[in-house]
């Protein structure tokens, strides 16, 4: 990763820190697929981390797409329809399915405006708190394009088809208050206590024994595309799994005991 997302990790949380404060944390830069694709993989194969908090440095968690850019035909906004096709399936879509295929619970602290594309980045957050500050708007037809990045399956999921439709059809932002009225985030926390309480959010999931907590990640994320059959078949066979682990006996054993489990991942 270089200077544009940074990662931090304290115990076992990481933060994942979009860092273009200065033209509001825009995605889709060239090194951006590659940056959160290399977040992931450090992720996934860390078995330490049990919860990442994802959010942005300075006012805004994500403008969106670079606008300017946009105007100006430059960078992945450059060539033909063939060209920016290409761009999108293997430059912003590696970005959205990087953030999706984190293994662990990601939590998305909105610390301001997230438009656009920034939006639909916090939609594939586990958890969203935001700040009094934040504002939220699926923006792509104020300037004459479509939901490009998978916002249009994530959205209605989180808050329903006719208030997505709404959001989409009318380009409008909403505040804190609304986003919470409708289910797209679930708290609202203070501006400067923000970071604050995303970090005790996390400190309550990383409790749980950490095999657990990424089967149950996995268990919710399938229950999206799939099957009622088929989840109940990946249930038992999660479960059989989890039966046989040192951390289910040390859960028992500390419900028992009325204390906190000390977990393994054994």
């Amino acid at each position: 990763m270089n200077e544009w997302l940074k990662f931090e990790k304290n115990g076992s949380i990481g933060t994942l820190k979009l860092n273009r404060p200065d033209i509001r944390n825009p995605l889709g830069e060239p090194e951006d697929a590659e940056n959160f694709e290399e977040a992931r993989d450090l992720i996934n194969n860390d078995r330490d981390i049990r919860c990442v908090i994802l959010t942005g440095e300075g006012s805004a968690f994500s403008a969106g797409g670079n606008v300017k850019n946009m105007k100006e035909k430059k960078g992945n906004f450059s060539g033909s329809s063939v060209a920016l096709r290409e761009r999108y399936r293997y430059g912003i879509h590696r970005i959205i399915r990087a953030v999706w295929n984190i293994e662990v619970p990601v939590i998305a602290a909105i610390n301001g405006p997230a438009i656009g594309l920034g939006n639909d980045v916090a939609c594939l957050a586990d958890v969203r708190i935001a700040s009094e500050k934040a504002k939220f708007g699926v923006t792509f037809l104020k300037i004459g394009l479509i939901p490009g990045d998978g916002g249009a399956w994530l959205l209605p999921k989180i808050i329903g088809f006719s208030k997505a439709a709404e959001l989409l059809y009318t380009g409008k932002i909403i505040n804190s208050e609304t986003a919470k009225e409708w289910g797209l985030i679930s708290e609202i926390s203070k501006h400067e206590s923000l970071m604050e309480d995303a970090n005790t959010l996390a400190l309550e999931i990383v409790k749980q024994p950490p095999d657990a907590l990424r089967m149950a990640k996995k268990l919710l994320r399938e229950g999206i595309t799939n099957s009622f059959d088929t989840v109940l078949e990946m249930s038992a066979n999660m479960q059989a799994l989890m039966h046989l682990t040192e951390d289910h006996q040390e859960a028992l054993s500390a419900f028992f005991e009325k204390r906190d489990g000390n977990f393994k991942g054994k």
